[in-house]
């Protein structure tokens, strides 16, 4: 039932109530789901592991969730302060120890290029980014090799853009797809962000649709 515009703003806080982010029950059923995966190549297959499929898969539910908290930022639902509560919360559980075993690297992986989704989010919030693309993803690409910290606070300054609605990062990783650096990483992890912002579009038009 459509409500009447003079009803505009009444009952707004409870609805915060049905949203359901990332929560630890969720990075572990993923974890065990990964348990079972191989990443081994078969000799003769041109097809890829499940192992990498479901990782990617792994990636992008972790991305979409915590954009969704963005999403939520951007509509109204919470304040600035809020946001960045919610968003602790999940980084909290994403950045915590990786499983030991054959899953640790792919995991400490995983975790290396969620850096710029965190990182992103909070500039975005915070404001006061540069938005010259070009020269941001230059230099970053410049400083990586020296300055990790740097080019992380470089790489959120993309992100930043990207949630505000820039497009990016596709062109500027075709010369380095083969052999990426860190920097790269993230501008894939960017470039998975914008993919996650498009399809996050129409969210939070019904009361509960986060879960």
């Amino acid at each position: 039932m459509a409500k009447k515009k003079g009803d505009a703003g009444k009952g707004e806080e409870p609805l915060k109530l049905f949203y359901i982010f990332y929560n630890q029950e969720r990075w572990d059923n993923w974890i065990s789901t990964l348990q079972e995966c191989s990443f081994a190549v078969e000799p003769g297959s041109d097809e890829m592991p499940d192992g990498y499929t479901t990782l990617y898969n792994f990636s992008m539910d972790i991305t979409i969730e915590v954009l969704k908290i963005i999403r939520l930022f951007q509509n109204g639902r919470f304040s600035r302060d809020e946001a960045l509560d919610k968003l602790d919360a999940v980084e909290r559980i994403v950045m915590g120890d990786a499983p030991a075993g054959e899953l640790e690297e792919y995991i400490e992986a995983l975790q290396l290029s969620m850096l710029v989704l965190f990182a992103s989010c909070k500039r975005f919030l915070e404001g006061g980014y540069s938005t010259d693309m070009k020269a941001l993803i230059k230099e970053g690409k410049k400083i990586a090799a020296t300055d990790l910290e740097a080019a992380l606070s470089i790489g959120a300054d993309v992100g930043a853009n990207v949630i505000a609605g820039t497009a990016c990062c596709g062109k500027y990783l075709k010369e380095d797809l083969e052999h990426p650096g860190l920097f790269d990483e993230w501008l894939i992890e960017i470039e998975s962000m914008h993919e996650a912002m498009v399809s996050l579009k129409n969210f939070d038009e019904e009361a509960g649709e986060a879960s």
